[in-house]
């Protein structure tokens, strides 16, 4: 019971953490923060999720990549960085995502795609190290956003959190993942105190030239 009680109070400590790093910087994707002008940023960055079998994205991430296309053709932001799990052979998060994308008109040359995208903090390390993304709109689900949020703004990445609200109609599965991002929040703080290092590699410049496309594209 002693180590239960103790697990609850680090959860709710790490919890705390990501709701008051990330307070003030999250709004429901499609209804807009409520409190003034609607955030922009040069790229939105599109957090993974599970693919299909059939090359599909599931649902959940489906509804990100949507809210993502939105930011995009409303002009709130200039390019869309994917970034997935691409770590086993026959399973490709971000090409898939890329893909469907594509599919909803986003032209392939404002997508850049992070293909080390293995978890929260190391999409948004990537994002400060490799990419060079200072500013951001992160997307994925509104259960998620605290966490994501607090992650990219601890490591150096001014974001600004878009969530999807769409999940909350599979009442189970969104109140499952509720409760495991308690858990996920402690290795947050965890990860963002350590200041561990994820997968990097060579420095990429597929955002910038996303962004530079597009405002070439736009005049």
């Amino acid at each position: 019971m002693a180590v239960m009680g103790t697990v609850a109070l680090l959860a709710a400590g790490a919890s705390i953490w990501a709701w008051t790093v990330s307070a003030g910087h999250i709004e429901t994707a499609g209804e807009g923060p409520g409190d003034g002008e609607a955030a922009r940023a040069p790229v939105a960055i599109v957090l993974g999720a599970a693919v299909h079998a059939d090359g599909q994205p599931s649902p959940w991430l489906a509804h990100r990549l949507d809210a993502a296309a939105d930011l995009y053709t409303s002009g709130r932001v200039e390019a869309i960085l994917v970034s997935g799990d691409n770590r086993r052979a026959g399973y490709d998060e971000p090409t898939v995502m890329r893909s469907y994308l594509a599919s909803r008109g986003i032209p392939e040359q404002a997508i850049a795609v992070d293909y080390a995208g293995f978890d929260t903090y190391d999409t948004c390390v990537r994002a400060r190290r490799i990419f060079g993304i200072e500013r951001a709109l992160l997307v994925t689900q509104d259960f998620h956003e605290p966490r994501a949020v607090a992650i990219c703004r601890s490591v150096g990445v001014d974001a600004d959190g878009v969530g999807d609200s769409r999940a909350r109609s599979d009442r189970i599965g969104w109140t499952v993942s509720w409760m495991r991002e308690r858990a996920a929040a402690i290795k947050a703080v965890v990860d963002v105190v350590s200041r561990r290092d994820p997968t990097l590699g060579r420095q990429e410049t597929s955002v910038n030239e996303a962004v530079v496309w597009t405002r070439e594209h736009r005049r």
